[in-house]
Order: structure tokens, then C-alpha cells, then sequence
């Protein structure tokens, strides 16, 4: 079940990027984050509080959770986007991990798919989103649903520097 986060939620949300994050530095994986910069569980708590944090709950767990919302990275500026949308019909996915123990069962995918729905619903007409060069499944995964990858920007990435942001677009 895909849904917005609730109070209640913000432990199991952590414990997903918790996972992530150890799985990062023991080199399981590669998604570019590193604790203590980003993300943290301080972002979670915002994104709360702004109601742009969505969960997938399965197995009386939180499986995954991302951010969803309207705003665009400053970064995205320097992107040659080739779907032209006014900033009130771009809806951008953010920080969007599945628990190491769900990986696996389609997960990702369904989460794509439910934010591309909560951005129709929503009136929009264009989908961005990011990735560190680093995260090869996010990298497999966008362009298997259609994404396409429209520039990479070398930058320092929420907090973290040398990230190749790749970025992706789709139009609805």
C-alpha cells in the first residue's frame, strides 16, 4: 500500500534509509549517500511536516519511502530538459529507497508508478527526477519505465561533493 507518511511512520522510514546507508558503507551498494550529510532523519521529519513524504507499507512494514513534490533542485537549472513544463506541472521524486530486505519484489517500480499517478492526479505533465552516477539500479531502473536521461550535472549534492547528478524526464 502506497500512501502519504504519518507520524507514526517516521521510525520505519528511518529504518529504511538506515539500512541503505549501511549497506553503503560496507559496500554493498552504491547510491551516493553518506551518513550524517544526507539524508538524515531530520529530512524526514521536514518532509513530514510538509506532507511530501509518501511510504509503502507491505509485510506490517515500511518498505520504502520517498519524497514527492514540486520542487526542483537549483541543480535542475543547468539541465537541457527537452519536455517543456511550467514549474506548476513538473512533479519531482526525491530520496526514494526500498529496505534492502524488500529489494527484489518490484518495489521500485510500484513506487514509480504511484508517484507518476499522484502527479496526474495532481495536473501535472512532466516528471523529473535524480540520481548519483554511483546508483547503478536507479540508473537500470528509470530508463526500463520510460524515463530518459536528459543531462548529468557534476555538483555538490546535498551536502555531498563530487556527485555526477544524472537526471531523468518523462512526460505524462
Amino acid at each position: 500500500m502506497f500512501r502519504k507518511a504519518s507520524a507514526a511512520d517516521l521510525d520505519g522510514v528511518w529504518a529504511v534509509f538506515d539500512a541503505v546507508l549501511e549497506g553503503e558503507e560496507a559496500g554493498l551498494t552504491s547510491v551516493g549517500w553518506v551518513r550524517g550529510i544526507y539524508p538524515t532523519p531530520e529530512l524526514f521529519r521536514t518532509s513530514l511536516d510538509e506532507e511530501i513524504l509518501f511510504v509503502c507499507e507491505r509485510d506490517g512494514m515500511i518498505a520504502a519511502a520517498a519524497r514527492i513534490n514540486q520542487v526542483q533542485a537549483e541543480e535542475y537549472s543547468r539541465v537541457p530538459w527537452t519536455i517543456p513544463a511550467p514549474p506548476d506541472k513538473v512533479m519531482v521524486l526525491h530520496t526514494m529507497a526500498v529496505h534492502p530486505k524488500m529489494q527484489g519484489r518490484g518495489i521500485a517500480t510500484e513506487f514509480v508508478r504511484f508517484y507518476e499517478r499522484y502527479a496526474a492526479e495532481q495536473g501535472c505533465t512532466c516528471l523529473r527526477l535524480d540520481t548519483n552516477a554511483t546508483n547503478k539500479p536507479g540508473r537500470t531502473l528509470y530508463p526500463k519505465l520510460g524515463y530518459r536521461e536528459a543531462g548529468v550535472v557534476p555538483c555538490t549534492f546535498n551536502g555531498i561533493e563530487g556527485v555526477d547528478l544524472l537526471c531523468y524526464e518523462k512526460s505524462l
